[in-house]
């Protein structure tokens, strides 16, 4: 093989590894922008990160990346991973390498929907990763069926549910804000988006139901609760709560 063809190989070596790295990417739709990071969890080191056994939560994408650094591996991309408390402790489910930290929360909240925050807006919902793949169910599913789980955060509302847009959603509505979600979508593949700017929910939802091809999807959080890190992108977003609560992270 000549020296030509050597240079060839390699550039073409070097650019495949380049697109595999390549998990976020923006994306538009319906005039709205996003980023979208996606990860077959039957490959990808998709994992859940809320506090050390030693320490405080990590509340920052890069004190988390310095951890994952100190294992000796990489921090791909993160995004919030979930709703929670003044001291980042999450508000519901929580499961962290098979251990359950934090409780299912089945709590109700009777008000007008208005008024109901958006943890409790039913039907909300859990996030899961286990050894038969990824999954979103509602809290009611979840609690019936008790998936085994790896990994899990509950959060709400949920935005599509079996196909359909959650359907206290008003089309136009204009409670818009940024906003962060996670679906189980075509293909078995977890798709994380968050909004470049402001967006009403069934939008959002839209977004993971028609264009994401996702049947199953939970919101996440919203306003300065949202985030992303990802050094590929130039993106190390803040939260001006102080911090985040759960992260979901790709380990590589």
């Amino acid at each position: 093989m000549g020296v030509a063809m050597r240079v060839m190989v390699l550039l073409l070596m070097l650019l495949v590894s380049q697109a595999q790295a390549q998990h976020c990417t923006p994306e538009r739709f319906e005039g709205n922008g996003y980023i979208v990071c996606t990860v077959d969890p039957a490959i990808g080191n998709l994992r859940l990160f809320w506090k050390p056994q030693d320490g405080g939560p990590y509340r920052h994408f890069g004190h988390l990346s310095d951890a994952v650094a100190a294992e000796g591996h990489r921090l791909a991309f993160a995004m919030n991973a979930g709703m929670y408390l003044r001291d980042f402790t999450p508000m519901g489910l929580y499961i962290e390498d098979g251990d359950e930290l934090r409780p299912l929360n089945t709590t109700s909240v009777e008000a007008a929907p208005g008024q109901v925050p958006n943890f409790y807006k039913k039907p909300n919902g859990v996030f899961f990763i286990g050894e038969a793949g990824a999954g979103v169910l509602t809290t009611e599913a979840f609690d019936a069926q008790r998936p085994p789980a790896r990994y899990a955060t509950q959060s709400g509302p949920m935005l599509v549910i079996d196909g359909e847009v959650h359907p206290v959603f008003i089309p136009g509505s204009s409670d818009r804000t940024r906003r962060s979600g996670v679906g189980v979508c075509e293909g078995d593949l977890v798709r994380l988006a968050i909004s470049d700017g402001n967006v009403n929910f069934h939008d959002f939802a839209r977004l993971f139901r028609d264009h994401l091809q996702c049947p199953d999807a939970l919101f996440l959080d919203g306003g300065r609760g949202t985030g992303i890190y990802d050094p590929a992108l130039g993106r190390r977003d803040f939260s001006w709560h102080g911090g985040f609560g759960p992260m979901l992270g790709l380990v590589e």
